[in-house]
């Protein structure tokens, strides 16, 4: 039985779409497959939290989870009560028969596949296409994936006239009793194929290398999950293909950060510039800057260039981007540099070289009204 989707991401149901997608990224990262290789344990958890992110991230799956669960999301079972195919499991599970063998022998959807693409940090930002090569199952184009060679089909089984499975009748101290097994001659399918495809063996479908061009919009994060629709392996018996999931992989950038849709960067300014101000160069996502340094500027305070952010991936504004001066203090002085800066502490009361007061001076102060009171 598939768990709740909210216990799988470790959210409450009230849960909005950023405590989500935190969780989400939270889970991705610790149970992604190139961390744990070769862990299955690990793989198996990474899927169920892409596919529960795959949901909650979705209005429309959302509401249809909440209010059916599993069957309102799942394409295998058709979806919601309509469906007579989950009573008729029921009814086989207890009864043995009721033609569970056709549905087994029937379309059956193919597998998902996943696929991590590794992005720089300026490809998340602003897009991307990429072309990526993936090995998968796709149909026969000779038995255009009936597994029969061309010009003959599938035929129906004559020991279990298509139902794929058999009856037996057992002695027991209760008297006979009739179970169902699957049928031997078809193993299931409830049809034989007399002369197998040549190209496919009697499988329907190949394997094969697929060549697909991706776009990555912009604005897009380490971790995000991006789910192409019947990307994925081919159906068996005219089944709908699985899906490809894309999971980003973004680098860290050797200048910037991001949170969200903003950039955070640090940039070096002078004893100079940062006393009497000035109009310095900042490297941005467009390209370098100016930036104006107002008088007075202490190190560590921070500028805000509007705009100058990472784009919304669902449209809109753009984030900004936040400069954290870093005051440098100069190294290897000449004497005349040193003889000047000397004039300057001894011209300049030590509150004012230090832009605020002192530790020292508010110590004294301290002392001062203590010894006063």
């Amino acid at each position: 039985m598939k768990r709740d989707i909210y216990e799988v991401l470790g959210v409450e149901r009230t849960a909005d779409e950023q405590e989500i997608k935190k969780a989400y990224r939270k889970l991705a990262r610790q149970h992604h497959p190139d961390v744990n290789q070769g862990d299955k344990g690990a793989e198996e958890k990474f899927k169920e939290v892409a596919d529960a992110y795959d949901i909650l991230s979705d209005s429309e799956k959302r509401a249809r989870y909440d209010q059916f669960g599993h069957a309102g999301t799942d394409p295998n079972q058709g979806g919601g009560f309509g469906d007579a195919g989950g009573f008729g499991d029921i009814f086989d599970m207890f009864f043995g028969g009721g033609g569970g063998g056709q549905r087994r022998g029937g379309p059956q959807r193919g597998s998902d596949l996943r696929y991590a693409m590794s992005l720089t940090f300026e490809e998340a930002v602003f897009g991307v296409e990429k072309e990526i090569q993936i090995p998968r199952d796709e149909a026969c184009e000779a038995c255009e994936g009936s597994g029969a060679a061309p010009g003959t089909h599938p035929t129906t089984c004559s020991q279990c006239h298509g139902s794929g499975q058999v009856k037996v009748l057992q002695r027991t101290p209760f008297g006979q009793i009739q179970t169902a097994r699957t049928c031997p001659s078809c193993h299931g399918e409830g049809k034989t194929i007399s002369t197998p495809c040549s190209t496919c063996h009697g499988q329907g479908k190949n394997r094969k290398v697929k060549t697909l061009k991706i776009s990555i919009p912009q604005g897009s994060e380490d971790g995000l999950n991006l789910r192409l629709s019947g990307d994925g392996e081919a159906g068996a018996k005219g089944g709908p293909a699985g899906d490809l999931y894309i999971i980003l992989q973004v680098k860290q950038h050797k200048f910037f950060e991001r949170e969200g849709n903003d950039i955070y960067c640090e940039v070096p300014i002078t004893f100079i510039q940062a006393a009497l101000g000035a109009e310095i160069d900042v490297p941005t996502l467009d390209g370098v800057v100016k930036m104006k340094i107002s008088e007075g500027t202490q190190t560590s305070t921070v500028f805000r260039l509007k705009g100058h952010g990472v784009p919304s991936r669902r449209g809109g504004a753009r984030g900004d981007q936040h400069v954290r001066t870093m005051l440098t203090t100069p190294t290897k002085l000449n004497e005349k540099q040193k003889k000047l800066l000397r004039e300057f502490g001894e011209a300049t009361p030590e509150h004012q070289q230090m832009g605020k007061k002192s530790l020292f001076e508010k110590f004294k102060e301290n002392l001062r009204d203590a010894m006063g009171s």
